[in-house]
């Protein structure tokens, strides 16, 4: 009974991770996070990288414009 209840238990917290990318609506385990909510998987980064970043460190977020860092630093 208890390895059940860990097994649920661990997964409602990998459900939890999962975020639903705000470009293409796919559902994906590591998205981009800026503070707001605002998710982007790693291929519509990669794919909208030239309006979002001018360095390659940070890149703005569109929804509020806050920088948030690519932790490549």
């Amino acid at each position: 009974m208890m390895k059940e209840n860990g097994r649920a238990r661990r997964d409602k917290r990998r459900q939890k991770n999962n975020k639903i990318c705000h470009c293409c609506q796919k559902e994906f385990m590591f998205c981009w996070q800026c503070r707001c909510g605002f998710a982007i998987c790693q291929a519509c980064m990669y794919e909208n990288q030239w309006g979002m970043t001018c360095n390659g460190i940070t890149w703005a977020c569109p929804d509020c414009g806050a920088q948030n860092g690519f932790g490549n630093q």
